[in-house]
């Protein structure tokens, strides 16, 4: 336990911090899962749209250092060839 009241003020700032970040990991997950969902219902302008709306997410979320670069940069590659595979079909 932290004893010094620097420690126990960081400890507090940690656990807001956390909470914070895990609401922002969230958003990205729900914007990706509806991504899917609309590749997966066939609607290629649905994808698309949906696509359009979680790419800043997503890259704000790797600017911020909530998700790194290279797994913001993953994402966008495979949602994108989804929409792409999608739009061309």
């Amino acid at each position: 336990m932290a004893n010094s009241p620097q420690a126990r003020k960081r400890a507090r700032q940690n656990d807001k911090r956390r909470v914070h970040n895990a609401s922002l990991r969230s958003l990205v997950r729900t914007k990706i899962k509806q991504v899917i969902a609309a590749a997966d219902s066939g609607s290629a302008d649905d994808a698309r749209a949906a696509y359009d709306s979680a790419v800043p997410v997503i890259d704000k979320m790797a600017n911020r250092g909530i998700i790194k670069k290279n797994k913001a940069a993953r994402h966008k590659s495979r949602l994108n060839a989804r929409v792409k595979a999608l739009a061309s079909s």
